[in-house]
């Protein structure tokens, strides 16, 4: 049989995480998809929409993936 994965992308900026990106902001986030069974799979800098206007801003794209089932 084989294994089935699903995945999660979590797009960061850094006023989504209430202001500057930390170690410590990065660590919380990681360690509540943990809890839920999520393992990091990438982080990826990226550009990534903002709430207004065209264009994006600096961010990160983080990768999750899990076993289903």
């Amino acid at each position: 049989m084989t294994e089935r994965f699903e995945y999660k992308v979590v797009e960061l900026r850094e006023k989504m995480i209430g202001g500057k990106m930390s170690g410590a902001k990065l660590e919380e986030l990681l360690n509540e998809y943990a809890a839920q069974g999520w393992q990091l799979k990438a982080v990826t800098n990226a550009e990534v929409k903002g709430r207004i206007g065209p264009g994006g801003v600096d961010g990160m794209l983080v990768t999750f993936e899990r076993r289903v089932g």
